[in-house]
């Protein structure tokens, strides 16, 4: 009876130091590789996401939020949890194809970061500051271009004007040298007519009174 008894007791022993040497010569698990955003293209991170280390659990393999949330960008999702929570960013996530989850995490960032900068109109106010931004600049633009038909109609009129200007002169000046030719045929009839009437007279005056 005492030798089935040890010898029961040894076979334990024996199972269990096994099993604890198994155990210890195994590796601990490495955690697993996660991808986060660099310059849109994936970056292989061996340390589990901004999102899972702030919600303190595992980070698995295809974890939703590990390409949107790297470590290096804890502000990102600390900031989006407190406004939505991360159950629904990643119902979201899950509810859209992988194409526009990257726009949906940086519009939803953007809306987190204004409801906590304004929280009675948080995006919706910046969006009507915006708006207000581009209907004062749409007033200034319709002023400036008030402003350069005004300017182009003065320098057309200014330019008719002195186009007119110049068009009397010329007439002025084309009647001067009308009146200069005129004065000067005058002057040439005068001394032709003189000079005709002299060399009359002086043909009648030499012929002889008597022949």
């Amino acid at each position: 009876m005492m030798d089935s008894t040890h010898s029961s007791d040894t076979t334990t022993t024996t199972t269990t130091l096994s099993h604890s040497n198994s155990s210890t010569s195994q590796s601990p698990a490495s955690p697993p590789a996660q991808y986060g955003m660099a310059n849109n293209a994936p970056v292989v991170v061996l340390s589990p996401c901004a999102a899972c280390k702030i919600l303190r659990r595992r980070c698995v393999d295809k974890c939703v939020l590990a390409p949107y949330f790297p470590p290096t960008e804890p502000q990102k999702f600390t900031t989006a949890h407190r406004v939505f929570g991360a159950s629904n960013i990643i119902k979201l996530l899950q509810e859209l194809p992988e194409s526009q989850r990257a726009d949906a995490v940086s519009s939803m960032v953007y809306e987190a970061n204004a409801r906590i900068r304004d929280p009675v109109y948080g995006c919706a106010g910046a969006i009507c500051q915006l708006q207000k931004q581009v209907s004062d600049l749409q007033a200034q633009l319709a002023r400036a271009q008030a402003e350069l038909v005004n300017t182009q109609a003065q320098h057309a009129n200014l330019v008719a004007l002195i186009c007119m200007e110049m068009a009397q002169l010329q007439q002025q000046q084309q009647q001067q040298q009308q009146q200069q030719q005129l004065l000067a045929m005058s002057d040439i009839f005068q001394n032709d007519w003189l000079f005709t009437d002299e060399a009359c007279q002086g043909s009648i005056w030499d012929e002889p009174l008597w022949v």
